[in-house]
């Protein structure tokens, strides 16, 4: 063989491999990129669906001021004249079951950028949480808690998710009821099939202030931080700032509404990636027993980041059904 067409032979074949050697690196970066951002959109559809802000209010019969089965001295105790108030105590229920069905219509499932698709979700929910009385205002919070998201039409989208908590919750009443809050948390989200796709290991620190006006209204400031220490896959893990207001208003013994407005930091640990998610949550809730209740509820969400394929909003409106139980 000539040896320049040898030559032009082994280029053509050297051109050639290189080509789908680029073509290969192409095409399996965006395999790549589009499985993290598939990833990081599940978890964001975890996370948006399934965390509402706030804390846990003081125990139903915690250790209540009483001395000698009598009502503590109070402020007020010279308006009723020198008298004994018997105070029936409520026995301290340790133990909370609850079980909730709410659903809605999303407008935006897979919290996409384009091309949003809306769809009816049904995400029943069980949870049992022991809060043994360490001190009379410092609490031991133990839980765990499972929710399945199904959609109508989407079903790819159907996943599940897992928390099992431990931690203290520490109420300070001298302080106007200030709530402090420190836990762990495993949260463990699965697909259509039960298989694992997220898995993340993180510590909730946070405080509230309850800010009553009147016997039926309630302000509410908090800030609250999320700290992952470890997750798989690492892609959608991130540490989340949180400050909210809330308000909540009894309109009688059993019918309540409340609204809250929430601005959260979503700082990815892998990557320069950031997010500024803005929520504005709406909720109206008939008590029809003790132990059962009728909701209606709508959040409202929009998410900037600084990689504006991660950018969306999205609106949930529906209803729920919830039964509480406390032993």
């Amino acid at each position: 063989m000539v040896p320049g067409v040898f030559l032009l032979q082994n280029c053509a074949r050297n051109v050639t491999a290189l080509c789908c050697l680029t073509l290969f690196s192409v095409f399996a970066g965006r395999v790549q990129a589009q499985t993290v951002q598939t990833t990081s959109q599940n978890v964001e559809r975890a996370e948006l669906l399934r965390t509402t802000p706030g804390f846990p209010p003081a125990p139903v019969g915690s250790p209540a001021p009483v001395e000698g089965g009598f009502a503590a001295a109070s402020p007020n105790d010279a308006d009723l004249g020198q008298q004994q108030i018997l105070k029936a105590v409520e026995q301290y229920k340790a133990f909370t079951f609850q079980l909730g069905v709410p659903i809605y219509y999303t407008s935006n499932a897979a919290l996409v950028r384009r091309g949003e698709q809306g769809d009816v979700i049904i995400a029943p929910g069980a949870g049992i949480t022991f809060m043994p009385p360490i001190t009379k205002t410092l609490f031991m919070e133990l839980g765990i808690q499972e929710q399945i998201f199904e959609y109508a039409d989407l079903d790819e989208l159907n996943f599940q998710s897992l928390d099992m908590i431990a931690g203290l919750v520490y109420y300070l009443p001298q302080f106007h009821n200030l709530t402090l809050r420190a836990l762990y948390d495993f949260n463990r989200l699965t697909d259509q099939n039960w298989e694992e796709f997220y898995r993340n290991h993180f510590f909730t620190v946070g405080a509230e202030l309850p800010i009553r006006y009147g016997r039926a209204q309630q302000f509410s400031i908090g800030v609250r931080a999320n700290l992952s220490v470890s997750a798989f896959p690492e892609e959608p893990q991130r540490n989340d700032y949180e400050a909210y207001v809330g308000y909540l208003a009894s309109l009688s013994r059993s019918f309540v509404v409340d609204a809250v407005a929430r601005v959260v930091v979503h700082d990815y640990q892998t990557g320069d990636r950031t997010d500024v998610n803005e929520i504005l949550g709406l909720g109206a809730s008939y008590r029809i027993t003790d132990w059962f209740a009728i909701s209606a509820l709508a959040n409202f969400a929009w998410n900037q980041s600084n990689h504006s394929v991660f950018d969306y909003k999205v609106g949930n409106v529906g209803g729920a059904a919830a039964l509480t139980l406390r032993f």
